[in-house]
């Protein structure tokens, strides 16, 4: 510790022992109740994140656990329109509130805070990162089990905040088959390797596609090899997702949580139980 420490590291560049027992952990809002959070996450854009976490956040709600979404791509939300959310968030006592789905499930967007849901956010990223962490610390979440968050793609500045800035129990890796797989899924292994954050699976959409007249599982975009990007990363839990037309039009109308086939049904409950959550 150097001479005449005045104790705030806020303004000071010394890196001493003091400033690395501090944490950067933000508290949430004194009126939250959060159990375990997860991180959606992938190292490049268009893998259907948002899908991911909107599907996990279902089964996870149909489970019987109080679920919460914290939409974290500020530029591009697209949370509210999968759940056919057209209510605006409301500010309660001392804090904001959150939307809710009809099915009950929490939910925090940018887009629940525009006039209009095609109103673009041309922010800056200290902005947009000071953004993500007001919806940790100035929304008030109910009694929730388990908060996914939506991510934006990459190691940039959001994510950067929210990994060091927020309590993550772990990470949930979103890809596609196709041979960049290792690189994208390595990035984020890294990341949260240099982080400390578990990682919880991989999940890999548009996976195949089964024939309708024969059953027969089709590698549209070449064959998949996430089962060995997940062995080389000792990443024990995989989910392949096919395309499925019928989850595209269930999203692009808003009944999302309506969906019947829910395919991340099995790939949550390993994930509960990892997490030590029960009903």
């Amino acid at each position: 510790m150097a001479e005449n420490c005045s104790h705030d590291c806020s303004s000071c560049g010394e890196n001493c022992s003091s400033r690395k027992s501090q944490s950067l952990k933000k508290q949430p809002h004194a009126l939250s109740r959060i159990k375990k959070v997860i991180a959606v996450v992938s190292g490049k854009g268009g893998v259907g994140k948002s899908m991911t976490s909107a599907m996990l956040a279902s089964a996870s709600n149909k489970k019987g656990f109080n679920t919460a979404i914290m939409d974290a791509d500020i530029t591009g939300p697209s949370i509210p329109k999968m759940f056919g959310l057209k209510e605006r968030a409301m500010g309660g006592e001392g804090g904001i509130l959150p939307v809710e789905t009809e099915s009950g499930i929490q939910v925090m967007s940018m887009n629940v805070l525009l006039d209009r849901e095609d109103d673009p956010v041309v922010w800056r990223g200290a902005l947009i990162s000071g953004t993500v962490l007001q919806f940790w610390t100035d929304v008030i979440w109910h009694d929730v089990d388990i908060m996914f968050i939506d991510m934006p793609p990459g190691t940039g500045d959001v994510p950067l905040t929210i990994f060091q800035s927020l309590p993550l129990d772990g990470i949930i890796i979103v890809t596609t088959p196709q041979d960049l797989v290792g690189m994208i899924v390595g990035k984020a292994v890294k990341m949260a390797n240099m982080m400390n954050i578990p990682i919880l699976g991989i999940v890999e959409n548009m996976s195949y596609i089964t024939c309708p007249d024969c059953g027969k599982k089709i590698d549209v975009f070449g064959e998949s090899h996430i089962e060995c990007v997940a062995l080389e990363h000792g990443i024990s839990e995989v989910l392949r997702v096919p395309i499925d037309s019928q989850l595209t039009r269930a999203a692009d109308s808003g009944k999302v949580e309506e969906f019947g086939r829910n395919y991340y049904a099995d790939f949550f409950d390993k994930i509960a139980e990892r997490l030590c959550l029960k009903k």
